[in-house]
């Protein structure tokens, strides 16, 4: 992936997602960001939440979609938060 598409999709998190999640008392993290997928995990209120799949499926996956339509995402949620792992 070039530096275009991964600098927005960071700009995107930090700027709209990252601020929806923690609205509702949840914590964004980043994990990985590939040439073909993005790895984000959920944390706060969000670790164990049933509302988590809804978050994935009406608004993280369709904002991903915007910016890099050919993108797969993984989302993850929970307590323990991934090596690695980038707080948005």
């Amino acid at each position: 992936m070039d530096a275009g598409p991964k600098e927005q999709i960071l700009k995107m998190c930090r700027e709209i997602l990252a601020p929806l999640v923690e609205a509702d008392g949840g914590v964004m993290y980043l994990v990985t960001v590939g040439a073909d997928e993005v790895h984000v995990h959920l944390a706060g209120t969000c670790a164990g939440c049933p509302g988590a799949s809804l978050t994935r499926d009406r608004v993280l996956e369709p904002a991903f979609a915007g910016v890099a339509p050919k993108l797969t995402l993984k989302v993850t949620t929970g307590w323990i938060v991934p090596d690695g792992a980038e707080k948005v």
